[in-house]
């Protein structure tokens, strides 16, 4: 199969039969083997029976439906699980992406040999306050922790190697940083595409100041993973040590002192350096037995599920 077409979707009833009409007459133009896999994240409105129906017209469509609303992240795991081309196209239901993009992207990966390409829109009809503005603060911060020169992470519109999307762990919000998992994961070969953003036709975005304030917890999260998530032990042993030194260090001072230098009979428990020393030691041992436990959580830590699916098309 030449491509796979992933969409997450949430409550886009009216942008369904749209969209896949534009992307079945672009696959059908093209000559493309191809699926269309449609993940209802715990839509409330018609969206599911919109899939259904559309399963039914058309065989190349698939879909999954969650028991309730898990998140883009999760899925993306999903639908990536199951995907079968070769290569991988991920997009948003709401007409945003647009699916002209397909073959280009298809190209750029097929026949260019780019493990990932991330689309960039560079014109965008979002908001400014609520969109655009926050948009570029967060890929500026993103680019500056990553070293990835991207644009866009955000951009739903994506196209990856089969490989890749079976080789990276989409959870929690990380769907902003999949080029940075597809990096650590060893894929290289990382490219970007200016792509038309259009202006949303239906419904109401699910944008909210929360997302955004979770999109920069999650780059701190995936900063400390690429960099210490293998080896935890490291980062808290390192700290752990080194403030254990400092507070014995002061410890050993005072003692020191108050044997053969202190002559004014002051407690120890007056001194200031005697609360240094102990909170030093006590911070000093709480991040050494963070990391031991980073360590031992790793080490057992088994495949959860972080997901409930329902019911399941053509899959």
């Amino acid at each position: 199969m030449d491509i796979s077409v992933v969409i997450p979707l949430l409550n886009e009833e009216e942008s369904l039969n749209e969209l896949h009409n534009w992307i079945a007459k672009v696959m059908q133009s093209n000559c493309y083997s191809y699926e269309i896999l449609f993940i209802d994240d715990g839509s409330t409105d018609t969206s599911w029976e919109v899939i259904e129906k559309l399963s039914e017209k058309d065989k190349n469509v698939k879909g999954i439906r969650f028991q309730k609303n898990y998140g883009k992240s999760q899925a993306l795991n999903a639908g990536f699980k199951e995907v079968k081309g070769n290569v991988v196209i991920t997009m948003d239901a709401d007409l945003q992406d647009s699916p002209d993009e397909i073959p280009e992207l298809y190209n750029l990966i097929s026949k260019d040999g780019f493990d990932l390409i991330s689309g960039w829109k560079k014109k965008r009809y979002d908001s400014k306050i609520r969109k655009n503005i926050p948009s570029k603060l967060f890929n500026a911060a993103a680019r500056k922790t990553s070293g990835l020169k991207l644009h866009d992470f955000n951009c739903g519109l994506k196209a990856y190697k089969n490989e890749v999307v079976k080789n990276v762990d989409v959870n929690g919000e990380m769907h902003r940083y999949i080029p940075v998992l597809a990096k650590n994961a060893g894929f290289n070969k990382i490219g970007e595409k200016v792509v038309i953003h259009q202006a949303r036709k239906y419904g109401v975005t699910k944008f909210g100041i929360d997302r955004f304030i979770n999109g920069f917890l999650d780059l701190i999260t995936i900063w400390f993973i690429s960099k210490f998530g293998k080896r935890p032990m490291h980062l808290f042993g390192l700290l752990g040590t080194i403030m254990f030194i400092i507070g014995f260090l002061f410890a050993f001072y005072l003692g020191i002192d108050k044997l053969f230098i202190d002559t004014a009979g002051r407690l120890i428990t007056q001194r200031p350096e005697f609360y240094i020393s102990l909170i030093t030691m006590v911070i000093g041992t709480q991040f050494f037995l963070a990391g031991f436990l980073g360590e031992i959580v790793l080490r057992t830590n088994k495949d959860k599920k972080r997901y409930s699916i329902s019911n399941k098309i053509n899959i």
